[in-house]
């Protein structure tokens, strides 16, 4: 699967197929995050969030890539990320973007 974030793949014509997403919400856990704090007095990367946002993007793309499959799509064009809190301590990932079929020009 092809995925851009811009509205064309050069060389290709695209058959627009439609909006596809992929969303996670993810928590932190309490036992990191007290570590974490500890680390973010001292400064310096919080690399056990880092990792779990990481994580929490890659599976949201996976969820939209299996929906643009599922579309039979070759790719997905305009593929953005937003973050949203849901709860304190909670936050939603969410994967767009527009599957698409490819015809070579």
């Amino acid at each position: 699967m092809i995925l851009v974030t811009v509205d064309f793949i050069s060389g290709y014509k695209i058959e627009t197929l439609g909006l596809v997403k992929g969303t996670i919400v993810k928590t932190k856990n309490m036992f990191v995050d007290i570590l974490q704090i500890f680390k973010s007095i001292m400064g310096g990367e919080l690399d056990k969030y880092t990792n779990m946002m990481n994580e929490a993007r890659q599976e949201a793309t996976d969820r939209m890539i299996k929906q643009a499959e599922e579309l039979h799509a070759d790719a997905i064009v305009a593929v953005r990320y937003a973050t949203s809190n849901i709860l304190d301590g909670a936050s939603e990932i969410i994967a767009y973007g527009t599957a698409v079929r490819l015809q070579r020009l």
